[in-house]
Formats: structure tokens, sequence, C-alpha cells
């Protein structure tokens, strides 16, 4: 399982270039993620919303990292590379079996959410670089926004 404690820890040592690197992967790995989901939701028959929005999740996250890689490219004349694990993604979708599973599954998604923004507010508020709290700042909001549009899907879905 993942250990939160430990990634905030890693990315509170980052610098501003590794922590936009970071974001980058895990936007991509989150896009991916959310992918698969729609997939899952899709095939086991579930109200069409649902899958919409997994499917506007996944492709949000995907236009950040590609966004941000642009920026990243322009900036530092390389590709991105990070090796800490992202915050946003547990490992629910082994769990999104049966169509009777999507409630649980979106909890844990609005629980991951959860854990991510108010772990990156915490680093907001640890670094000294304003352009990392800035970062940060900004990271949290994706998370809520994400958390958001799971929660209106629960509700939805009479959770």
């Amino acid at each position: 399982m993942l250990d939160v404690d430990d990634i905030i820890e890693r990315l509170q040592r980052l610098g501003y270039r590794e922590a936009l690197a970071y974001w980058i992967a895990s936007e991509l790995e989150e896009a991916e993620f959310y992918r698969k989901l729609a997939e899952r939701a899709r095939n086991l028959g579930l109200p069409r919303a649902l899958s919409e929005t997994f499917e506007r999740l996944a492709e949000e996250s995907r236009k950040h990292a590609e966004e941000l890689e642009r920026t990243f490219v322009d900036s530092y004349g390389e590709r991105p590379r990070s090796e800490v694990p992202p915050l946003e993604v547990l490992p629910v979708l082994d769990r999104f079996e049966r169509a009777d599973q999507v409630g649980e599954v979106l909890k844990t998604a609005m629980e991951s959410e959860l854990v991510a923004m108010n772990a990156y507010r915490t680093l907001a508020e640890k670094v000294g670089d304003d352009r990392l709290r800035e970062l940060y700042l900004r990271l949290a909001e994706v998370e809520r926004g994400h958390y958001e549009a799971l929660k209106r899907e629960y509700e939805r879905l009479g959770g």
C-alpha cells in the first residue's frame, strides 16, 4: 500500500524542476487510471454518465500533463522524469469487477483524491520556495476538482 508520509517526505526534498516532473508523471498515471475506470464502467453496463465522468477526468489529466510537459521541455530542454510514485492513484481497479462495487470504488477514488489534496496543501505550507508553494497549491486545487466530480457521481448513484 502507498505510504503517504514517505511520499510527502520525498516530495518535500524536491526542487521546483523535480516537483514539476513529478506532477507530469502523476497526471499521466492518473489519466490512465481514469481511462481504465471508464472502460470498466462501460463493460459492466453502469450508467453512461459515470463512464463519461471518468473519461473527462482522464482527458483533463492528460491535457494537464501535456501542457506541463511542454513547459518543462521549453524550460529545461529535456523530457521530465520522476522516481516518486503518485499520491492520487490507489489500487482500486482490481477491486472493480462487478457493477455492485461501483459505490466502494467511487468512495476509494474520492479518498485518494482527498489524500492527495491534503498532502499537497501540507507541502505548500512546509516548503520555503514560493514557486514550489504555488505549484503544490495548484496541485491541491486540481485534486479538489477531481474529488468534487467523483462526489457528484457518488451522490447521483445514491451514495
